[in-house]
């Protein structure tokens, strides 16, 4: 058996501090973007939105980060990771990372849904000046006209799980009709022009960061709710289904 199941890495943290050092790795759709905290306070982050990157940027960007805060990677407590939905090939790229380095540290690892992450991101950079505060369906972009949605209300409390939409006018209507909502994350584009013009849909523009990963991070460091290091999988809510390769020349014209 692991010695980096749940029930180890519960009795390993006993003693640990409450107040822990975080990596923070976000790759689960365009964004590549990796933060490093101590208790509640950001001490850097590094990201970009160039889609192909996750790959090449990662790792670099998490060695710059321990040079630029002067942290040797032991002094790491605790492994983030968005856990998706979103990009098939992101999410395994920032999973294997997380599980590289929670091995290599005997450290526990965090994950957090990605829709639960764009909720408090968004939620973060909201106003409401003195309205009632709004509800958050945070949105990750699928094929098509689908999105990845959930539903958070006003204090982020989950209301409805991670679950595709086909988008379209009537597609929120009955939760429009009861609350004000911000729609955010990648997803949002695509139900903006459908919705905009309901009084109670609101848009938030606020990217996707591991910053925003924090927050509900600590919640969960504090309950010593840790990830099976040697199980956890990627949350892809859909199968993944390869697209079927086409070499130049291999098939008959029609």
């Amino acid at each position: 058996m692991s010695c980096f199941t749940k029930a180890s890495n519960n009795r390993k943290i006993e003693n640990m501090t409450s107040n822990p050092t975080l990596l923070h790795i976000e790759t689960a759709t365009e964004v590549c973007s990796v933060a490093l905290s101590q208790g509640a306070s950001l001490l850097g982050v590094e990201e970009s939105s160039d889609g192909h990157s996750h790959s090449k940027n990662l790792l670099p960007y998490i060695d710059l980060l321990l040079h630029k805060t002067g942290l040797a990677m032991e002094a790491i407590d605790g492994i983030v990771v968005s856990i998706g939905p979103g990009s098939y090939t992101g999410l395994r790229i920032g999973t294997s990372t997380a599980k590289g380095i929670a091995y290599s540290l005997g450290k526990p690892v965090i994950t957090v849904s990605t829709l639960e992450s764009i909720a408090y991101g968004a939620a973060a950079g909201w106003t409401t000046d003195g309205l009632p505060a709004p509800h958050y369906v945070p949105m990750i972009d699928a094929r098509r006209m689908e999105v990845f949605a959930a539903h958070y209300d006003a204090q982020l409390q989950q209301i409805e799980a991670p679950h595709p939409v086909i988008v379209g006018s009537d597609s929120f209507s009955a939760l429009l009709n009861e609350h004000r909502v911000v729609f955010c994350g990648n997803g949002m584009p695509k139900c903006k022009a459908l919705l905009t013009a309901h009084p109670n849909a609101l848009f938030s523009e606020q990217p996707l960061s591991a910053t925003s990963l924090l927050t509900p991070a600590l919640k969960k460091w504090e309950l010593r709710d840790f990830a099976d290091t040697a199980y956890f999988e990627p949350f892809y809510l859909k199968e993944y289904i390869a697209a079927k390769p086409v070499v130049k020349g291999l098939h008959p014209k029609t």
